[in-house]
């Protein structure tokens, strides 16, 4: 099944988007850094039954830099624009980290779009770990003239991705972020202290995804705490959970074949 590639223009730049398949739509948000690219596998697997649809965040992959700070409201804004664009009126939504607060943000404010939403390692933050997150996206990564700000990506992720494919992908769309603030990330900070009173506004069939590993390489920054880990639960009663047994971060990406089965089973679930 073709996945094709297109752009949507918006006032505030364009939007990068992929798109492929047929039947119910489906619309996948990435994780900061990374892109749509993150969902390349999981679009081929999903596209014989669903119509999917991921788009880069904007100030990420190849979506345009916004022209002002984006809030995750922004950024939920931005997948209704999409929608419209493309003449859906009801979707069902998975998001990835940053993702899934964004996809959170859509089913509290655009209710009567959604069907269905999963949230995928969309963990909780305090206010101390917030504040981390915010400073370490407002700077950004630093372009060093000797070139070794290139080695610095390529090993920022080795322990966990390895040196393969995986691993050059993420390098890549960390260097299309390179050049100040990325956006996402820092509104992710502001948001996350906020999204337990929105959350609980959730009406929506809801699925938390979550890999038994996927804290250790946050936790190594100091930007997360098991203790604030029961967010989503306590947020969105009515939710569904699964844990992804030796599930990373990238589990999406390397665990494709158990994240699609439970993604199918979930959706297709009456």
């Amino acid at each position: 099944m073709k996945i094709k590639r297109a752009f949507l223009d918006t006032e505030d730049g364009q939007i990068f988007y992929r798109i492929g398949g047929e039947g119910e739509p489906l619309v996948l948000l990435h994780m900061t850094p990374r892109s749509s690219d993150e969902f390349k596998e999981l679009m081929a697997i999903l596209a014989p039954k669903y119509r999917v649809i991921a788009m880069d965040l904007m100030g990420l992959g190849d979506s345009d830099k916004p022209p002002r700070e984006y809030s995750i409201a922004d950024y939920a804004k931005t997948v209704i624009l999409l929608l419209d664009e493309l003449g859906i009126q009801k979707c069902s939504i998975l998001g990835n980290l940053t993702g899934g607060y964004i996809a959170g943000e859509v089913a509290v404010s655009y209710s009567d779009r959604l069907n269905k939403l999963i949230l995928c390692n969309t963990h909780g933050f305090d206010a101390e770990e917030a504040e981390k997150i915010v400073q370490r996206y407002s700077q950004g990564f630093t372009l060093k003239e000797d070139g070794s700000h290139l080695m610095e990506r390529w090993l920022a992720r080795i322990n966990y991705l390895g040196k393969g494919e995986l691993n050059h992908r993420c390098v890549l769309d960390d260097l299309k972020a390179f050049g100040g603030s990325i956006y996402p990330g820092v509104a992710l900070g502001k948001y996350c202290l906020s999204a337990p009173e929105r959350f609980k506004l959730i009406q929506c069939p809801t699925l938390v995804c979550n890999g038994s590993k996927a804290l250790e390489p946050i936790d190594k920054y100091g930007f997360v705490k098991a203790e604030n880990q029961g967010w989503l639960s306590a947020a969105i009663p009515h939710s569904q959970g699964v844990e992804i047994s030796g599930g990373t971060l990238w589990m999406i990406n390397q665990m494709v074949e158990e994240i699609s089965t439970v993604v199918m089973d979930f959706l297709d679930t009456k």
